[in-house]
Formats: C-alpha cells, structure tokens, sequence
C-alpha cells in the first residue's frame, strides 16, 4: 500500500507541475491552489461514494474520504459557480467547424459571404444549417469577431487560422485548455483504474533531436490531422443526426505535440544526460 501511494504522489507530480507552472504564471499562488484542491477532492468524493450507491454521502464519509476535517466540509458542501464558459457545443464553435468542413473540400470557401442571396454557401446559411437556425448569423459572426477567428471586409467574411483556436481571448483560451487537458487525463485514468472500455492513448517519443526536426515533425502531424480531423467531423455530425441529439453520451477526441530543449529548460544539476538517440512508443 504505501508503495503505491508513493507511486501515485509520483505520478501526480508529473501531471500537476504543468498545471502549476499555468497557476504561476497567472499569479495564482498557494491559497487559491489549495482552495481548488479542497472542492475538487469533495466533489470527487462525492462522485466516488454516489457509484458506491450512496446518493447524498454524510460529512462524516466526506471527511474520512478527504481527509478534510468536519469543519471544512461542511463550509464547503455547496454548488460553486464556474466563472468560465462552456466550450462544447456552442454555436459559434458549431458553425466554425461547419465552415471548415466546407473549406476542406473546397479551399476557396475559406472566405464566404455574410448574407444569404440563394447563390452558392454564405456564412448565413452555413451558420443557420450548424445551429438548426437557433441562433441568428449575426451573432455567431460578432463572437467569431471577438474571438479573433475571422475578419469581415465588405460584406465579405474570411476565416483566420485552421480551428477553432480563440486566441484573442484569454478567458476562453483557459476553457479549452481545462476541457482539452481534464478529458486527456480522464482517458489516462480510466485506462490506469482498469475502467472498460479501454480508452485510446497512444504517443511517440524521442529525443537527441534538433530543434530544427522537432518543428519539421510537428508541422507534418498538423497535416497528417486535418485529415483526420475532418474525417471524425463529418462522423460525429453523422452520429450526432442518426442519434436526433438525444442521446446521453459525449466524446472529445484530441491530439498533441510537445517539444522543448531540455538542456535549456532544465536546472544544471538535473539536466537529462546526453545518451544518444532515443525512440519510444506508447500505447494503452
């Protein structure tokens, strides 16, 4: 047992260091890290004790679950609010990843039309047929607009970047990286507790590169997923149409690559020995 709690502090230093640079960066510091780590754990142990089949957990099986003392628990057994918007499924991402299906096919729609004159795509109609016509175009266009993902000139719309990336906004850019991260680590785990189905996890690792041929193979994976990207687009809008949109199950499939000088990044008394060229592939 202490072996494997010593194995998991491990782990979970690995997975959190990266959080904890963010946190720093943005000036976040020991209380309010600890103060998510406190609701997290009791959110968490609430869900574990309701798969047990325990709907409403007492302080008491909060407490020992925790390690948070009585006092703490029940200051904290609330609802909090997440300051935060949700990233899946909104319409200005619905009608982005419509529009870029279309570009796939047909490069030249990449810049599009505002209004709808019957004539070939628009951005009106791109956005009505994403949006099942819920949510006007023009609102779709002014938050695409706030979002630094396309420019408008004379009637006239254009797409910037290849996905829907909403870099110009910073309170948006953190949504994505806590959905895009916490569902990455949600498959690692399920695979690591044994949960069925087994998620797919895989990745290839070197190192003994030059920047030069990081940067090369980082390019050639962004081609080899637009590919794939698309693909999986046009199959989840098929899936999502035969399901009429009742059905109970979500899905997020990602990709990502991480290269970076470790002899630069490195403290000097813990920089990674130079032993040649390594290759490594993982999969679960």
């Amino acid at each position: 047992m202490q072996e494997r709690l010593t194995w998991t502090q491990s782990a979970l230093a690995r997975i959190l260091r990266p959080a904890v640079r963010l946190a720093l960066a943005m000036g976040l510091k020991h209380p309010q890290l600890e103060e998510v780590l406190r609701d997290l754990l009791l959110d968490e142990a609430r869900h574990l004790w309701r798969n047990q089949g325990v709907a409403q957990p007492n302080l008491s099986q909060l407490s020992i679950t925790t390690g948070l003392n009585r006092k703490d628990v029940t200051a904290r057994v609330r609802q909090t609010r997440d300051p935060l918007p949700v990233t899946e499924g909104s319409a200005a991402a619905k009608a982005f990843t419509a529009w870029l299906q279309l570009a796939a096919e047909v490069p030249a729609h990449r810049r599009l039309r505002i209004a709808d004159t019957g004539e070939g795509p628009s951005f009106e109609l791109v956005a009505r047929l994403a949006t099942r016509g819920n949510v006007h175009h023009r609102a779709i266009l002014e938050e695409l607009q706030r979002l630094g993902l396309v420019t408008v000139l004379e009637g006239e719309v254009e797409m910037v970047g290849d996905g829907f990336v909403p870099a110009n906004s910073l309170r948006d850019l953190l949504a994505f990286t806590g959905d895009n991260v916490r569902d990455h680590l949600l498959a690692a785990v399920s695979n690591t507790l044994g949960q069925e189905p087994r998620m797919l996890e895989r990745a290839v690792y070197a190192s003994g590169l030059t920047a030069q041929e990081c940067e090369r193979i980082h390019q050639l994976t962004r081609e080899h997923w637009d590919a794939v990207h698309y693909k999986l687009v046009r199959e989840m809008t098929q899936a999502y149409s035969k399901a009429e949109g009742q059905g109970t199950a979500r899905m997020r499939v990602g990709i990502y690559v991480y290269h970076e000088d470790e002899q630069a990044d490195a403290p000097e008394e813990t920089a990674p020995p130079r032993t040649g060229r390594r290759i490594q592939q993982e999969q679960r």
